[in-house]
């Protein structure tokens, strides 16, 4: 049994943080509303704290799971934040989905005082943390990620260590990017085989066998035909996600044509009232 802490407790990062509970693990959790972190608690037991820094104190493995770059710091930094509570030595992995300079920035502040910082955002998506099976893509040091894999192992299906800190970042940055193309591409099948008056179930049943099989195809073409977008990774992450892209290309001159046209679809969708729509939701610009 390992001393854990988890800091936020919303749709990926309460049940992650339950896997670690159910594993044996020790666990204490920080969450910003605080009924989320009762409710938590009294499903799987373990502590909770009003501040990160009492989350965190005494434990050898702390994981953060927030929304965006200013979410991050605000957890880390300041009187009663992660770093004020976190022991010499400790592993800090943070599991939010944000920028490489953040990743880097916090890593730095970390190693000031004594603490080792992995970035590692996952992929996956609500069911992915739901049932334990979580991509992890880290970035940092190997003494560290040997620390922590275990631990991280309780809601992964894999865990990989990519390079330096930042490199988790960056290698999410490729799965978001590859993505967006993957399901404007599908959307578009869809939409085409639907106005050539095809069954456009059995066309995915067939089409998924071959080439153009892939996880959206399998996990989302079916509710993509049923039009059905109330559930799943929400539009207005994506298009958080892909801002993060787009403003890493600038810096180390990717070209990114189709990302930027999919993520102006995704603000299109937004303007129609979908923020919380699944991103296959961008099949309904095609069909309106």
């Amino acid at each position: 049994m390992t001393k854990t802490a988890f800091i936020g407790l919303g749709v990926m990062g309460y049940p992650m943080a339950g896997h670690k509970a159910k594993a044996g693990h020790d666990v204490t959790v920080y969450n910003r509303t605080a009924a989320k972190a009762e409710k938590w608690v009294q499903e799987y037991g373990g502590a909770m704290s009003t501040t990160p820094k009492g989350a965190v104190e005494g434990a050898d493995i702390v994981c953060a799971c927030v929304g965006n770059d200013d979410d991050l710091r605000s957890v880390v930094y300041g009187d009663d934040g992660i770093l004020a509570g976190m022991k010499s030595g400790a592993v800090f992995i943070d599991h939010t989905t944000a920028s490489a300079d953040v990743a880097r920035e916090v890593g730095a502040a970390a190693a000031k005082i004594g603490v080792q910082f992995l970035d590692g955002p996952v992929s996956g998506g609500q069911a992915g943390a739901e049932n334990g099976k979580l991509t992890v893509m880290v970035g940092g040091e190997q003494a560290a990620f040997d620390i922590a894999e275990p631990v991280a192992q309780c809601y992964s299906q894999a865990v990989t260590l990519l390079g330096p800190v930042g490199s988790g970042q960056l290698c999410k940055m490729v799965n978001q990017i590859c993505i967006a193309g993957l399901v404007q591409g599908l959307s578009e099948g869809i939409a085409f085989g639907q106005k050539a008056g095809l069954d456009v179930g059995k066309v995915i049943d067939v089409i998924s066998k071959g080439a153009a099989q892939s996880w959206q195809m399998e996990n989302r073409a079916s509710t993509m035909i049923n039009d059905e977008f109330e559930f799943g990774f929400a539009v207005d992450w994506m298009r958080k996600d892909l801002g993060i892209c787009l403003a890493e290309s600038k810096n180390n001159g990717a070209r990114l044509p189709v990302t930027a046209l999919v993520d102006q679809f995704y603000a299109a969708v937004q303007n129609k009232g979908g923020n919380r729509w699944d991103t296959s939701s961008l099949l309904r610009l095609l069909n309106d």
